[in-house]
């Protein structure tokens, strides 16, 4: 009896100094599971039926009194850690709540976004084209004579022999060809790729938007009045916009055209982007009667509606994030 005397005793003072819950498990495994499981072992050594009996009822009754004084210190240092946590995790209803932050639309995607509007209100249907390419939609759908000097300066990235990260946007035009029949107007907006050095004019990586139509009687004159509404609509109705001969194999004729206004450096010109009549090589490919018809085709880069409109210098500032760079674009409600 001495014995379970004695545990009772020390688990009272061990439970009276618990001051949190690990303490208290830590108390309970000792006295409990362990203090009070040694004594019942005890039992069996006991030869007495009548001491045993005895014996056994004093263990459970002082299991009983120690599994009380646990229970009822374990309710209070429950309430104690309750009120700190609730106190560490009190919210002060009158404070301001925290601002949400809002992304902001990228200075080149506001710009696509004001392109298709703009030709989309000219009556042009805008269609994705991929970025992965395959080479005779990129080259020789588009009058690219093998091995021909041209397709030096748009020497690219090629992932096997016939697919390649597309060079320009004007590759759409032979998978359009394929399935609609003029008349038509389209435009694609995208990525393209160059194996170009990198320097705040040039890029291996910029935006092209690429733009056409075929139907009757299509000649210089449409392209030069589309063009004229398209800079017109982008700059402002002071822009004038000026065609000088050039090369590019999908055209013939073909010309480079350059807008000049007040707002730009000046009233200097600035060359926007290639243009002129679709080649009727290309025509003639798809079957195209070029008896019949005839169509018009430009490109441009994204990037240079921007520079120019808010005077960038340097190509590389539109894809290196810096937020405060883009920043200064960000569109008011």
């Amino acid at each position: 009896m001495n014995d379970i005397e004695s545990l009772e005793r020390e688990a009272h003072e061990a439970v009276a100094a618990c001051t949190d819950s690990q303490s208290l498990r830590e108390a309970t495994d000792r006295y409990v599971k362990n203090g009070v499981q040694a004594l019942m072992k005890g039992i069996g050594a006991i030869k007495d039926p009548d001491e045993k009996r005895a014996f056994g009822k004093a263990v459970n009754d002082a299991k009983a009194r120690i599994t009380a004084e646990i229970d009822a210190r374990g309710e209070a240092i429950s309430q104690k850690e309750r009120a700190i946590q609730f106190e560490a995790e009190r919210i002060d209803v009158t404070m301001p709540g925290r601002r949400q932050t809002v992304g902001l639309e990228h200075i080149l995607q506001q710009t696509t976004n004001k392109i298709k509007r703009v030709l989309g209100g000219l009556g042009f249907e805008y269609r994705e084209s991929p970025e992965l390419e395959l080479f005779k939609y990129n080259f020789d759908a588009l009058n690219y004579p093998p091995d021909h000097p041209a397709m030096d300066d748009q020497d690219t990235f090629y992932v096997d022999a016939d697919h390649l990260l597309r060079t320009q946007c004007t590759a759409m035009q032979g998978r359009v060809f394929e399935t609609v029949q003029p008349p038509l107007r389209m435009f694609t907006v995208g990525r393209t790729y160059r194996n170009e050095a990198v320097d705040r004019t040039h890029g291996h990586t910029f935006h092209q938007v690429d733009c056409f139509m075929i139907d009757e009687g299509v000649s210089m004159a449409n392209l030069k009045g589309t063009l004229g509404l398209f800079a017109r609509a982008m700059f402002g109705d002071d822009v004038k916009v000026r065609f000088r001969p050039d090369f590019f194999p999908f055209v013939e004729p073909g010309v480079d055209y350059a807008i000049s206004t007040p707002k730009l450096k000046g009233g200097e010109w600035v060359e926007l982007g290639g243009a002129g009549l679709i080649h009727p090589n290309i025509l003639e490919r798809y079957g195209i009667d070029t008896r019949r018809y005839s169509g018009f085709a430009f490109g441009l880069g994204v990037e240079r509606i921007p520079m120019m409109a808010y005077g960038v210098d340097d190509l590389r500032h539109f894809l290196e994030n810096d937020l405060r760079f883009l920043e200064q674009f960000r569109q008011r409600a």
